[in-house]
């Protein structure tokens, strides 16, 4: 992207806070709410997640909101290009027939669901979440989609920890089986180490 694409994500990422010990001890919390909450950053957070899926994913079928905050962007999105919007949800949460995907977290385990009749074969679907940390939610979301035939074409997150290696994760994830997903990830803000705001 060019200079003035870099200026309007610093602009985004400015008004983004953080709060120490949130929601435990020991994690820097960092909210996409407070950048949500002022009118203008968040037309100009829109305009820019637009800009990126044109100009990245002119392809795109369907864009894809992780629950919960992925929700918040992706509706929008698609509803700007036209195209489909499809929840992935916690288990339980959405009715009819599901497909499933069980995965590890740092601390246990959990299951991320989609309506199987939302996704029709080879579906160019780009997955969209506001924050990237461990790169766990993004790595089981593709592994759902492809289960149900879908063509993961790249994600967009708003938000990527850096020292959390997230990115890494996603590229060469250890059980990793769908090459063509390392081509695209695409992070609008990243944090290293930074302090609190």
């Amino acid at each position: 992207m060019d200079a003035d694409y870099e200026k309007k994500v610093a602009e985004v990422k400015e008004k983004i806070k953080s709060y120490p010990d949130f929601p435990k001890q020991g994690i820097l919390f960092w909210d996409i709410f407070s950048a949500l909450t002022n009118g203008p950053t968040c037309k100009l957070l829109h305009s820019l997640l637009v800009k990126v899926l044109r100009s990245k994913y002119p392809d795109v079928e369907a864009v894809i909101g992780l629950e919960a905050r992925g929700f918040l962007f992706s509706f929008s999105l698609a509803a700007e290009l036209g195209i489909g919007c499809i929840p992935v949800r916690k288990k339980g949460k959405l009715p009819g027939d599901v497909a499933s995907y069980n995965y590890d977290l740092e601390y246990g385990s959990d299951v991320m669901e989609i309506q199987k009749n939302a996704i029709p074969s080879g579906l160019k679907c780009v997955i969209v979440d506001d924050l990237l940390a461990t790169g766990g939610s993004i790595n089981a979301a593709t592994r759902l989609l492809q289960t149900c035939g879908a063509d993961v074409i790249g994600c967009l997150i708003v938000i990527e920890l850096e020292p959390l290696k997230g990115r890494e994760n996603i590229l060469k994830g250890k059980d990793r089986d769908h090459d063509r997903f390392e081509l695209s990830s695409n992070t609008m803000c990243t944090y290293n180490n930074e302090t609190c705001k």
